[in-house]
């Protein structure tokens, strides 16, 4: 079970890595490349299965927001049943994904297609931050149906969204990234 300060860092590092999962779904939602190489190292392996996108986690960045500015008019990604097993400076998880992606038709229809999966990642800490090593995407359920009615999309998919608090004056941070104490 260890000590009272190593299970607090277990807690500390659980924390630290849904906070990233969480900014991986400001990531796609605003469209924010910085935030979203934020998620990954560098070298980080992204397998979202062979008919979607298989490569670097950078490289899945650099590919999924072009695609949701060209194909989507919104989109929402939701994340639930998180479980994280820490060993030192490694770690994994599972998280469930839900996302809503709306698609408007050359004839003006919408449609909304809504997907449910799990991400199976691999963290690395290095020099105090967590990030993907490795990202499966594992499809669960999918469905495409037309948007019947609903209210107008407030919200934007870049910067002057209100998430980053443009109304404050201050220029949003490129990554929220609060620093984290060390139990020890």
């Amino acid at each position: 079970m260890g000590t009272q300060a190593e299970q607090l860092q277990v807690l500390l590092d659980k924390q630290a890595i849904t906070e990233v999962i969480h900014r991986y779904g400001r990531a796609m939602d605003r469209v924010d490349a910085a935030i979203g190489y934020s998620v990954f190292w560098p070298d980080a392996v992204a397998d979202y299965l062979e008919q979607m996108f298989q490569g670097t986690g950078h490289g899945f960045i650099d590919w999924v927001l072009p695609t949701h500015l060209s194909f989507f008019a919104s989109h929402s990604h939701r994340f639930s049943n998180i479980l994280i097993d820490v060993t030192g400076d490694r770690a994994r998880s599972e998280t469930y994904v839900e996302v809503t992606l709306r698609r408007i038709d050359d004839q003006g229809q919408c449609f909304d297609s809504h997907n449910c999966g799990r991400y199976v990642d691999r963290w690395e800490r290095r020099e105090g931050e967590w990030r993907i090593s490795h990202r499966r995407y594992l499809h669960d359920i999918g469905n495409t149906i037309p948007a019947t009615a609903g209210f107008t999309t407030t919200s934007r998919r870049d910067r002057s969204d209100p998430s980053y608090f443009p109304e404050d004056g201050a220029d949003a941070p490129a990554v929220m990234v609060l620093p984290r104490p060390r139990a020890d």
